[in-house]
């Protein structure tokens, strides 16, 4: 196995998370100014936020076409190109439409990108280290959402027109991500399952795996051979993975994470911090998410997926409540709220944030997988989309208390879900998996 030569196609795939994670976190120091700079209504604002998600949920819905017909490849360099052009297109825009328009053709880059990467990783990792290396996308996204927080706590400070640099400088990493592509060849389970290129699909396999690519191979065929949904994902075979997925997707948006990352500065300035404190407190956000992340992608095939889980909403649970607490008994300092905060995306890191990605894309069959994740992205980003679109209204209406309040109790039914009816799917072979799962 040449374990370098995986880890760097892994890694060039990963960095299409770094944007993913850069074009969701980039608008939190934009927004505001954007608000302003149109005079825009708190629905328009609202709209506006939400747009890029709308987006997402359009391009999550999608995914599973472009991965499936066109391969994961060119899958890749068209989710590339889109995040350029929302780039440029974003900050030169002097129309509020055609700037949410821009910001529409991003979300479309991050819903294909959050199907397409994860399952390309997946399909060219050996089991044993398939979490770590699937879990780069993740460790890709955090990273692109500290280097957003950065650049807009640098930016920010150049003048009333910074929000344009803020949206802009994603250009550069875009086209770095484009140029990669090429150096990495086709999923070899695609050639296999969707093209049937044997040969081509070998010689890939041979460079993953030089000692073990004969039985990866026979194995691949097998489950084609044995498939009896003929591509078809709402199949009563598929019913255990289907329900998995969706249940992972959800409690990971109604944990609150998306609401805190797009509006982590309004939070802080909620508790009392000045704008500027406000935008520093977001880059500690930024660094933990990171710290943990890698942290997490360290363990998640050592101990296994489950555990990380459990670990992980112990401490969501318990962390969301001190924020809830704090806001309720108007304990709101600066220092309190920003200290349960971290604790909760140390928490979220170390287990939803490098989990869902991994998980998602390895329960599903082979014959299904990108529909799978497709259908576990899409139930993501249509809560992330929801619950970014309402969290203005809902902190309005029931305070920091009562919404975070909430997102404690969701993280109550997220451990009896792990607890009950999580898998342990690590040391697992894709094909082995998508044959046991519905056994557990």
């Amino acid at each position: 196995m040449n374990k370098n030569t995986v880890l760097a196609w892994s890694f060039v795939v990963a960095l299409g998370g770094f944007l993913f994670g850069f074009d969701t976190a980039v608008i939190s120091g934009a927004e505001k100014a954007v608000q302003e700079h149109w005079n825009l209504s708190e629905f328009q604002h609202g709209l506006t936020m939400a747009i890029a998600l709308i987006g997402t949920v359009v391009g999550a819905a999608l995914g599973a076409l472009p991965s499936d017909k066109l391969g994961r490849k060119n899958t890749l360099f068209a989710v590339a190109t889109l995040y350029f052009i929302s780039a440029i297109g974003s900050a030169l825009a002097n129309d509020w439409t055609i700037f949410i328009l821009f910001r529409f053709l991003g979300g479309i880059g991050v819903g294909v990108s959050s199907v397409t990467a994860p399952i390309y990783i997946s399909e060219i990792s050996p089991a044993a280290s398939r979490g770590k290396l699937v879990g780069l996308f993740q460790f890709n996204v955090v990273l692109g959402i500290l280097i957003a927080y950065l650049s807009n706590y640098f930016i920010g400070q150049v003048g009333e027109e910074s929000w344009r640099w803020m949206l802009g400088v994603q250009c550069f990493p875009s086209l770095l991500f484009f140029c990669l592509i090429f150096l990495i060849p086709e999923s070899p389970r695609w050639l296999l399952l969707h093209r049937g290129n044997l040969a081509e699909a070998t010689r890939i396999m041979k460079k993953i795996n030089s000692d073990g690519y004969e039985l990866e191979i026979s194995k691949i065929q097998e489950s084609k051979n044995n498939s009896t949904g003929e591509g078809k994902l709402f199949v009563r075979e598929n019913a255990k993975p289907i329900l998995l997925a969706f249940c992972f997707a959800l409690f990971n948006q109604v944990s609150g994470i998306n609401a805190i990352i797009y509006y982590a500065p309004r939070v802080f300035e909620m508790a009392g911090l000045g704008s500027q404190s406000s935008l520093l407190s977001t880059v500690g956000i930024g660094v933990v998410n990171f710290i943990f992340t890698l942290l997490a992608i360290n363990f998640i095939d050592k101990v296994g997926r489950r555990k990380l889980m459990l670990v992980g909403s112990i401490g969501l649970i318990v962390s969301l409540a001190l924020v809830s607490h704090a806001f309720y008994t108007n304990q709101t300092t600066g220092f309190a709220i920003t200290i349960y905060l971290m604790s909760f995306i140390a928490f979220f890191a170390f287990s939803q944030g490098a989990v869902i990605w991994v998980f998602i894309s390895e329960i599903f069959p082979n014959d299904v997988r990108a529909k799978g994740q497709t259908f576990g992205s899409l139930t993501h980003w249509v809560m992330a989309a929801i619950i970014t679109f309402c969290f203005p209204a809902l902190t309005e209406m029931l305070g920091g208390g009562g919404t975070f309040l909430i997102f404690a109790l969701f993280m109550v039914l997220q451990l009896v879900y792990v607890l009950k009816f999580m898998p342990e799917t690590k040391g697992k072979s894709l094909e082995d998996l998508g044959h046991t799962i519905n056994l557990h």
